[in-house]
């Protein structure tokens, strides 16, 4: 039988998910994790990435999480994202547009801090696709 732990996740404007969960897959800073019930404690930075929660009906549900971080303990794990979506909460259209005024700032080679931001811009919008494409709701990023 499966153990399940509560899993939170919180973002700057709300509770995004509070349930009882059996795992989380997300990526931290040293790679892509596993989180289960009775995880030994720790606390480290959350990517950028699509997440995948198995519920306790056994469904995995990937969602989109900003950068973050994440506390885990035995029987709960909080996850503070600078966002947090659900696939059907992502517009295709816009993250297609944000993408496309990513990659031309970065053609144009301007000042570092804007390239900075358009590389962390193109990121999360190449995340977002990637998260509608685990969903099933686009065949290709």
């Amino acid at each position: 039988m499966a153990s399940y732990f509560t899993l939170e996740i919180y973002t700057p404007y709300r509770l995004f998910f509070s349930e009882p969960v059996e795992m989380i897959v997300l990526a931290i800073a040293d790679g892509e994790i596993g989180i289960l019930a009775g995880h030994d404690r720790f606390t480290a930075p959350v990517k950028c990435c699509v997440a995948r929660i198995k519920d306790k009906s056994g469904v995995w549900k990937p969602l989109f999480l900003a950068d973050g971080i994440i506390e885990v303990k035995r029987h709960q794990s909080v996850i503070l994202a600078g966002s947090a979506e659900w696939p059907e909460e992502i517009d295709y259209e816009r993250v297609v547009s944000s993408k496309k005024d990513a990659e031309e700032i970065l053609e144009r080679e301007t000042f570092r801090f804007e390239t900075a931001a358009a590389k962390q811009k193109l990121n999360r919008a190449s995340v977002r696709l990637k998260t509608l494409k685990a969903a099933g709701r686009i065949d290709s990023c």
